[in-house]
């Protein structure tokens, strides 16, 4: 309990306060019922595929930092986000399926649409339990007022409002790319070779700015979504070309991030993830290639995986999940539990001690038991929508996934992603039992929610 809340008169707190050192005043301020509470940073990676880093299998991709973070702390090698930008960062924030928000897809520079007033965002949590928080980096979760960050929990935004793809020649708007600071758009042309380092520079300034207070940082990189951007002194420094300059200087950002933790005498005490919004844009509409800005190989890998970013195929959101928290997440853990981005809000709820908002339904669940070592299972379901459609549900090994075909025609395939995480082998009619289950349990949420399903694929099975 706070130190002011604990005095018996306004003139014992201004004691308290003169005596108590302001780091231990800071200590107190952050400190519940369970124990210390940690600082919160989230680093996420845009359009990184499942197989990109070093620690995920990458052969020529070198990211000792991110893969040093992952020895020091938990790695999930199931977790899912949403297929594409903006649904995946609603749910990341909310702890919900985006098709609850009406988020469909990638909003668009001049979308009437956004984060609505209602929604309840893991800022306003924080907020709530005398965090200070800042947003760095990409939001794509509206443009106009009353979607933008600041008004959703965060003290300070800086960084794009949407993609950096998302001027002429790729996109046909006319609507300028413009970094903002707070509500304010700043002037002049936007620097893409610039964004990673300035997003940087942001975080670790707040982190030197709050080091005697609980924060919480969200850095949502612009990159390595195309067109990429990358500086001078990194330009041509990986093996792996363009894409991986891109993707090793994130490495350093986030060793950056790293660093600026333990210079401010923090990170033993503060809660860092790294993950992605979506996998690698290995299919790229033939709009994005029409400027030599974008080649093909300017996208990543999903390893393994089938499929890649717009598809509910694991390729396109199965990503990587990285998790440090001193004294909680034991160092070098490796789980095959299963967690989504929609996990991230009670998980953070619980870690701070915050209650879960009121009156909304979510969809996540608390992630620390998993990352500890104590949970083999974590989520048993996940529900993969792509726009307002739901494509797909898994229920622990079993996936069943609806595949357009030629002419009109939707496949209704199972998969077992335990022996065949390629998705190869289609187990549906081996499995008729598990296919109507699974059927039953979509038709359940698009009834529940208004996700669409083809007229009469499932009310078959």
């Amino acid at each position: 309990m706070p130190t002011w809340i604990r005095c018996a008169s306004r003139f014992a707190c201004l004691v308290a306060a003169l005596v108590m050192p302001r780091a231990a005043q800071a200590q107190a301020a952050a400190t519940s019922d369970s124990g210390p509470r940690p600082n919160i940073v989230f680093i996420l990676a845009d359009d990184l595929g499942y197989g990109d880093l070093g620690v995920q299998g990458h052969p020529t991709i070198r990211t000792p930092r991110i893969d040093r973070l992952a020895a020091d702390g938990g790695r999930m090698t199931v977790f899912y986000a949403a297929p594409s930008c903006s649904p995946s960062r609603y749910q990341f924030l909310t702890g919900r399926y985006s098709n609850r928000g009406g988020i469909g897809g990638a909003l668009m520079p001049e979308s009437r649409i956004g984060l609505a007033k209602e929604e309840v965002t893991i800022a306003d949590l924080a907020k709530s339990a005398g965090y200070r928080t800042a947003a760095i980096g990409k939001w794509h979760l509206g443009t106009l007022p009353g979607f933008r960050p600041t008004e959703h929990g965060f003290d300070s935004y800086f960084g794009l409002l949407y993609s950096n793809d998302m001027i002429r020649p790729w996109v046909q708007t006319d609507v300028p790319l413009r970094l903002f600071r707070n509500t304010d758009e700043l002037p002049g042309e936007v620097d893409v070779s610039q964004l990673t380092e300035r997003y940087t520079d942001e975080a670790v300034a707040f982190i030197r700015q709050n080091r005697a207070r609980p924060f919480l940082l969200y850095l949502a990189h612009s990159m390595p979504h195309v067109p990429l951007g990358v500086s001078p002194r990194f330009a041509g420094t990986s093996a792996a070309g363009r894409y991986g300059d891109v993707v090793e200087m994130i490495d350093w950002s986030t060793g950056a991030v790293l660093d600026a933790l333990r210079d401010a005498g923090v990170a033993d005490r503060t809660l860092v993830v790294f993950t992605s919004d979506n996998g690698p844009w290995a299919e790229m509409p033939p709009r994005m290639l029409t400027n030599p800005r974008v080649v093909r190989t300017d996208a990543g890998t999903a390893g393994l995986l089938r499929g890649s970013k717009a598809s509910t195929w694991e390729g396109g959101v199965r990503v990587p999940f990285i998790a440090r928290w001193p004294g909680r997440i034991p160092a070098g853990v490796v789980t095959p539990a299963m967690g989504a981005a929609v996990d991230m809000l009670p998980t953070v709820a619980r870690a701070i001690g915050a209650p879960l908002p009121a009156g909304r339904t979510l969809d996540g669940r608390d992630l620390l038991p998993a990352l500890a070592g104590a949970d083999r299972t974590g989520r048993t379901e996940f529900l993969y929508l792509n726009g307002i459609g739901l494509e797909a549900v898994r229920d622990g090994r079993w996936k069943l996934k609806l595949n357009p075909q030629p002419g009109g025609r939707t496949a209704v395939e199972l998969y077992d992603l335990v022996n065949d995480p390629g998705e190869r082998w289609d187990m549906a009619a081996k499995q008729p039992d598990i296919v109507r289950r699974l059927s039953a349990r979509m038709l359940a949420y698009s009834r529940e929610t208004g996700a669409t399903i083809p007229d009469g694929v499932l009310d078959r099975k």
